[in-house]
Order: structure tokens, then C-alpha cells, then sequence
């Protein structure tokens, strides 16, 4: 048999050109990033597609919860993303159903726009979807160079002046008492359902330092949102571990760096600074979120836009809560 012998520098050009060509497919692909969602219906949800290793991952949020893993993520063709997200319910003691939404996304430009699927209870659930790719996160900004408006004080103590509820098909737990803005969504005792909304600050907002006390009795659970995208953590969770879902945390996203609530049943401060989409989180006193980052919404935002002005929102469906001296001051640029 004849041998054809093959100069040792060529054959490393040749595979230097295949795992060139490789990396060019890899960074190719279209949808790596970060991505707002705007659900039909009103939902906000955020797609994070990574790879590593050559491997694709992504992090999904819908509309409310956490930020979560996917279970399956795969490019069906260059312009077709598939996503899986699996859930589970229970349907008895010994029965666990494992459910699966399936997300098919196509992209043209900067722009996505899909379709969610999945078991729903009288069928198939479907929801159309569009998004579009995440702003680039600025540099941290410094936090002592700031310049500071007049301060607003959004809530007189008599009346809820200058707040509605964002859904004005539902009930208003919320009401003026005594100097502090209460909430308690009690259900009447004849058996009739009531949906509790949130309630939202008429004006809207850039960037601001926010500063409030709250009292969150045993067992009970708010939030307070950032231009009604970034919600702050307001839960009764006095001492339990570190978590990103407990009292003064950026839900699912940031975890606090220490453990500064109080007691349910205590009124606790919150000094809270938004600038160029990075926050700090001040608690009791103690500083549990430094300037970190938001990379995107979180469950129940009203929107993906992270650029755009919003309201101050205050949670209300959740159970009873009670905020008083609440004090927005924007930051000027």
C-alpha cells in the first residue's frame, strides 16, 4: 500500500482552521446574552443564553417567581432557540406530576419573538411572546459623587393621594391609618374570593434614593418594587439562613451579604439607592447590598424596559404589611 506522507505544519493548519471555524460557529450563535421579554397578557419575563465549554445554558424568568435554570436549551436551526423549563405538581400524597413549557424563539435583529407551550388545566397552555436584547450594564457609578433633588414624600399619612392600584378590577387592601399606609388582604367570612392588587405611585421615577420603615408581622410577605421592575424583599424572616428571597434581598437575584432584620412585628428602615441600574440596600443600619448590579427584572415586573422610568410599587396581594415615612429623592445627572 502506498503511504502519502503529509507535512506535520500542514496538518496543524488544517485543524488550526477547523477549531478556528468552530469558534466561529460557537460565537455565531445569534442568541447568547441577555434578553427582556414582554409576555402577552401584560407578563415580563428575562432570557439568559450562555455558553461555556461549548455547551449551551440559559436562566429563564416567567412573569412571577424566581429566576431559575432551564431544563434543556438547543438551537433547532440558526434562527430557532428551543428552551425547556420544567415544574413540579402535586397531585396527591404519592402522585408528583413533572410538567414541561416548552419555548420555541425565533430572532431578526435585536429583536426576539416566540411562543411558550405547555399543559395547562382546561388544555394547552400558549402564550406568544417578543423581546429584545438587555442594554449593556454600566460601570458601577460612584455613590459619593452624587447630586440629590428635593425630597418627595409619597405617602401624607391621611390618604392614598397620589397612589392607585395597577389592576382596578381588583380590591385595595391598602388604607391610611393613623400615619401609616396598611395592608391587610382579609378574605370575608361568606366564602367569596377577593383578588387583592398592588398599589403603584402615579408618578414615575429615574434613578432616586428611597428610604422607608416597615413593619412585616409573622409570616407575612411583601415587596417594594424600583420603577416597578426590581423588587426589594419584604418578608417576615427573622433568623433564618442567607437567602436572595428573604428581608431586604433583590429577589432571586441578590442575596445580602449579612443578616440585619428584626423581628416580625417590629418596624424595620430601608435606605435604598437605584443608580444606572445598580443597587445598594441599606437595612436596619447595616449595608447588606453594595452596589451591585440588577441584570434584569424580577418576578412581577411591570416591564423589561430597564432604561425607562417607573413608579414605586408596593406588593399587596402577598399578606397584611404597614409602611409609614416613605421618602423618595431623585438623583440628579
Amino acid at each position: 500500500m502506498k503511504r502519502f506522507k503529509i507535512p506535520i505544519l500542514s496538518l496543524l493548519m488544517l485543524a488550526g482552521s477547523i477549531g478556528n471555524a468552530a469558534a466561529e460557529t460557537r460565537l455565531a450563535n445569534p442568541f447568547l446574552g441577555m434578553w427582556g421579554l414582554e409576555i402577552e397578557g401584560g407578563g415580563v419575563g428575562w432570557l439568559h443564553v450562555s455558553e461555556e465549554k461549548g455547551y449551551l445554558d440559559a436562566e429563564l424568568l416567567w412573569i412571577g417567581g424566581s429566576v431559575l435554570p432551564v431544563a434543556n436549551v438547543y438551537l433547532a436551526d440558526e434562527n430557532t432557540l428551543v428552551v425547556t423549563r420544567t415544574t413540579n405538581s402535586r397531585k396527591s400524597e404519592d402522585r408528583t406530576h413533572i410538567l414541561t413549557h416548552t419555548l420555541r424563539v425565533e430572532k431578526s435583529g435585536d429583536s426576539l419573538k416566540g411562543t411558550m407551550t405547555g399543559p395547562g388545566r382546561n388544555g394547552e397552555y400558549q402564550s406568544d411572546f417578543t423581546g429584545k436584547r438587555m442594554p449593556s450594564m454600566p460601570e458601577k457609578p460612584d455613590l459619593s459623587k452624587l447630586s440629590y433633588g428635593n425630597p418627595i414624600s409619597l405617602f401624607n399619612g391621611g390618604d392614598l393621594s397620589g397612589w392607585e392600584l395597577m389592576n382596578p378590577n381588583q380590591s385595595n387592601g391598602f388604607t391610611a391609618e393613623n400615619g401609616v399606609l396598611v395592608n391587610d388582604p382579609v378574605q370575608p367570612e361568606n366564602g367569596e374570593h377577593l383578588s387583592y392588587g398592588n398599589i403603584r405611585t402615579q408618578q414615575e421615577f429615574e434613578d432616586f434614593n428611597l428610604k422607608l420603615e416597615v413593619n412585616v408581622p409573622e409570616g407575612n410577605n411583601s415587596g417594594v418594587y424600583l420603577r416597578g421592575i426590581y423588587e426589594i424583599q419584604v418578608v417576615d424572616s427573622y433568623g433564618k439562613p442567607l437567602d436572595s428571597h428573604h428581608m431586604g434581598a433583590l429577589y432571586s437575584r441578590i442575596t445580602p451579604s449579612q443578616a440585619a432584620e428584626k423581628p416580625a412585628g417590629e418596624w424595620q428602615t430601608m435606605d435604598i439607592t437605584l443608580v444606572d441600574r445598580h443597587v445598594t440596600v441599606i437595612l436596619n443600619g447595616k449595608k447588606i447590598i453594595d452596589n451591585e448590579p440588577a441584570w434584569g427584572p424580577t418576578g412581577g415586573a411591570m416591564s423589561a424596559d430597564v432604561l425607562a422610568p417607573g413608579p414605586i410599587y408596593l406588593q399587596g396581594d402577598h399578606g397584611k404589611v404597614s409602611y409609614r415615612n416613605i421618602v423618595l429623592t431623585p438623583i440628579e445627572k
